[in-house]
C-alpha cells in the first residue's frame, strides 16, 4: 500500500486511543463504511470511537436521541461518541449568526475529545474540513478523494484498493492500522421497542412472512418504472407472498403508484431510519435498486434482488449477503442526474425480477 505523507507522527497507529471516523452520509455510504468502523474497532478494542454524520442519518449509528455518547448498546452498538451535524442547513445560511453558534458547538465537542487520528472515508471538502478542524493532528484520507480539493487537508494520503466500496473502504483503515485486517460482520443498532411495535403491527394486519420492495431511486435515470414495480407484486402475490413497498419523503406519489399498479397486492409501509430498520430485520426479501435501503438490507444479511441501470454494480452492489443483480449489458455507468430512467434499466423485464426473487425466496426458504 502506496502512502504519500506529510509531516505528522512517523508512526500514529502504533497506539490509538481516540479515533475519530468522518462519514456524514448518504444512507448507502454510511451503511458501507459500517464493515471499515467495524475492522477499526476490532483492530483498536481500548479506542475511544467517534463517529461525525449528518442528523439526519444518526438513526443508522445510534437509536437514543439523547444518549448519543457513553456505554455501548444495542441501540448504539459501535461508537462511543456521535457528533451530529446539519452542513446543509450551514450552506443555506452560511453568515446567520445561528449558524456559527452550531458549528462552534460541534467543533468545541470535537476538540474536546482530543482524537489523535480522523480518518475521512467521505472525500468531501466539507467532510475533510471537519476532519482537520476536529484538531486530530493525524488525518488519513484517499489519494483521489472525491472532490479533490479535499486532500489538502490530510496528512496522510491512502492509495485505496479494491472493486467494491466497502473494499476500498477496509484498505483506508487498513492504513490507518497497518495491517490487513478481516472485514467483519456489522452490528447495525436495534432498538427493541421498535422492533416489537413493528412486529405487533405486522399480526395484526395478518402478515407473518414478506417482501420488502422500494421503488425509490436517488436519481431518475436509477428508478426502474413504478408500474413494474406493481407487475412483480402482483405476481408475488400469486405465490401467497405479502409484500410491503418501503418509501421515503417526498415519493408518496411514488408509492401509491405502485401500489395501484399492484392491484392492492402490496401495501405501503413507512417510518423513521430505526422503524425501517426494524422491517427490514423481519423481511424475507429485498427488491430495489442502487439505493440506501438496498444497502441497509443487504448490510442486515436480507436476500437481495437489484435492479441497476447506470450505476456499477461492481462498486456499489448488494455486499456481503445473498443476491441477485440485474443489469442490463446496454447499460452505461454514468452518475448524470437525469430524470428519465437510463434506457438499458428499461430492457430489465419484469419477468427477470420475478424469477430471481422466486429463486431467491425458495433458496431462503430452504
Amino acid at each position: 500500500m502506496s502512502m504519500a505523507e506529510t509531516q505528522a507522527p512517523a508512526n500514529p497507529s502504533a497506539q490509538i486511543q481516540r479515533l475519530l471516523i468522518v462519514r456524514l452520509g448518504a444512507m448507502g455510504d454510511i451503511v458501507h463504511t459500517l464493515p471499515a468502523a467495524a475492522a477499526l474497532r476490532g483492530a483498536f478494542p481500548e479506542a475511544v470511537l467517534g463517529w461525525v454524520v449528518e442528523e439526519r442519518w444518526a438513526e443508522l449509528l445510534c437509536t437514543l436521541p439523547t444518549a448519543r455518547a457513553g456505554a455501548r448498546s444495542r441501540q448504539r452498538p459501535l461508537v462511543d461518541h456521535l457528533h451530529v451535524v446539519d452542513t446543509g442547513k450551514w450552506r443555506r445560511a452560511p453568515l446567520a449568526f445561528h449558524t456559527w453558534i452550531e458549528i462552534s458547538s460541534v467543533l468545541s465537542e470535537l476538540r474536546a475529545q482530543k482524537y489523535e487520528v480522523a480518518v475521512d472515508f467521505q472525500g468531501a471538502v466539507r467532510s475533510a474540513l471537519i476532519a482537520r478542524w476536529s484538531g486530530a493532528p493525524v488525518i488519513f484520507g484517499a489519494v483521489q478523494p472525491r472532490e479533490n480539493v479535499a486532500s489538502m487537508f490530510y496528512t496522510r494520503q491512502v492509495m485505496v484498493r479494491g472493486a467494491h466500496i466497502v473494499e476500498q473502504n477496509l484498505s483506508l483503515a487498513e492504513a490507518v492500522a497497518q495491517r490487513r485486517l478481516n472485514l467483519p460482520g456489522v452490528e447495525l443498532p436495534c432498538d427493541e421497542a421498535a422492533q416489537k411495535r413493528y412486529e405487533g403491527r405486522l399480526l395484526e394486519e395478518g402478515i407473518r412472512e414478506f417482501v420488502v420492495m422500494n421503488p425509490g431511486a436517488g436519481w431518475g435515470a436509477k428508478q426502474w418504472p413504478a408500474e413494474r414495480y406493481g407487475e412483480v407484486a402482483k405476481q408475488l402475490a400469486e405465490d401467497g407472498r405479502a409484500v410491503l413497498i418501503n418509501f421515503g419523503p417526498g415519493e408518496d406519489g411514488l408509492a401509491a403508484a405502485v401500489e395501484t399498479a399492484s392491484g392492492g397486492a402490496a401495501s405501503r409501509a413507512q417510518g423513521s431510519l430505526t422503524e425501517l430498520m426494524a422491517l427490514t430485520r423481519r423481511a424475507r426479501l429485498f427488491i430495489g435498486g442502487d439505493t440506501g435501503p438496498m444497502h441497509l438490507a443487504a448490510a442486515l444479511g436480507i436476500p437481495v434482488v437489484g435492479i441497476f441501470g447506470p450505476t456499477n454494480p461492481a462498486r456499489n452492489g448488494p455486499f456481503g449477503t445473498r443476491s441477485i443483480v440485474l443489469r442490463s449489458p446496454a447499460s452505461v455507468t454514468s452518475h448524470s442526474r437525469r430524470a428519465a430512467p437510463e434506457p438499458g434499466l428499461l430492457d430489465i423485464s419484469v419477468s427477470e425480477v420475478v424469477a430471481a426473487a422466486r429463486q431467491l425466496l425458495e433458496g431462503n426458504r430452504g
